[in-house]
């Protein structure tokens, strides 16, 4: 049998304020009572969620677990209440978190398209660096470079992450001048001899591999490879690259404007494209929210009938989307 929703609620609160007293004053209810519901939560579930001490309650190993848990659900039950209540089950709010260099230089110069398509629909949007732990965080669904589907989460193709090596045209030696073949490749292994390569937190393996793509690796020290800046955004590395500060590998949805602005010059036709791509993944329960599968719907549309190694790979065919 499922414990009573006020009981929940009360040992929610208790668990956020680390107060009987306080949870019962959000409440509106008597100390008394707040404790009550938390006793007979504890005895249908077997185990003590609190230890009570005089300065106040602490979380059991077990409390903390339940409440990471009952939180998140509980959040998603006023939210979907509250959808409801607002859209009568059209629509919506939707949640998503989107890796912060593509939300910013891919996602949002494209949003205006899908708020227009889907007014139906309230796109709240974050940023992150890393993986998305939609166990713990309030998301429906995430735009992130990571390897595709993994248990429980769904994952969608959006975009390859193709890199090419850019800098500002004022380092010495960067504004190409029409030579030979041979004389442009000796320019192109003085210039990433001589400045500082910039390197990305989470794509560690990107110079290694492009300088293996362009058959450069013998012609760049190790050393001078490895002691270039790192950056955890793309946006950073891009920045880094106008200012001078040295040569980044960036994706061209990154540095088109930049290059048509003169800022940036790109210095090689070759480029690497990583084993990861960016997906929009999101946990399996939530794949039939209305406000999601509208957005996913209009990010195949933008993204058209290109496909990743692992897109989708562990959702169920429920037909067109």
């Amino acid at each position: 049998m499922l414990p009573s929703l006020m009981a929940l609620r009360c040992f929610e609160l208790s668990a956020r304020h680390a107060s009987f007293t306080r949870a019962a004053q959000e409440l509106h209810v008597t100390q008394g009572a707040v404790s009550h519901q938390v006793l007979g939560l504890e005895a249908q579930l077997g185990t003590p969620l609190f230890v009570r001490r005089k300065a106040g309650l602490q979380l059991t190993a077990a409390g903390r677990t339940y409440w990471t848990e009952v939180s998140a659900a509980l959040r998603q039950l006023e939210r979907a209440t509250q959808n409801l209540m607002l859209n009568k089950g059209m629509g919506g709010a939707l949640n998503l978190c989107g890796a912060s260099s593509f939300a910013t230089y891919w996602l949002m110069p494209r949003l205006a398209d899908f708020v227009m398509s889907h007014p139906e629909v309230t796109l709240n949007l974050s940023t992150h660096i890393g993986p998305v732990d939609f166990s713990a965080a309030a998301h429906d669904a995430a735009i992130e470079y990571c390897a595709g589907a993994e248990p429980g989460l769904h994952a969608d193709f959006v975009h390859a992450l193709t890199l090419r090596p850019y800098c500002a045209p004022l380092l010495p030696g960067a504004a190409p001048r029409g030579r030979r073949p041979r004389s442009d490749r000796d320019r192109l292994v003085r210039i990433l001899s001589e400045q500082p390569l910039i390197s990305h937190t989470t794509v560690p393996e990107a110079w290694p591999a492009w300088l293996a793509r362009a058959q450069l690796t013998a012609r760049i020290t190790e050393s001078h490879r490895s002691t270039g800046p790192r950056y955890d955004l793309l946006s950073m590395a891009l920045n880094g690259a106008i200012a001078g500060l040295g040569v980044a590998l960036l994706p061209d949805y990154l540095t088109t404007t930049a290059v048509q602005a003169g800022q940036l010059v790109q210095l090689a036709r070759e480029d690497w494209t990583s084993p990861k791509a960016y997906y929009l993944r999101f946990p399996l329960w939530k794949a039939e929210l209305p406000a999601l599968e509208s957005f996913r719907r209009w990010v195949q549309s933008q993204v058209g009938t290109r496909a990743g190694p692992r897109s989708g790979a562990l959702l169920p065919d429920t037909g067109p989307r």
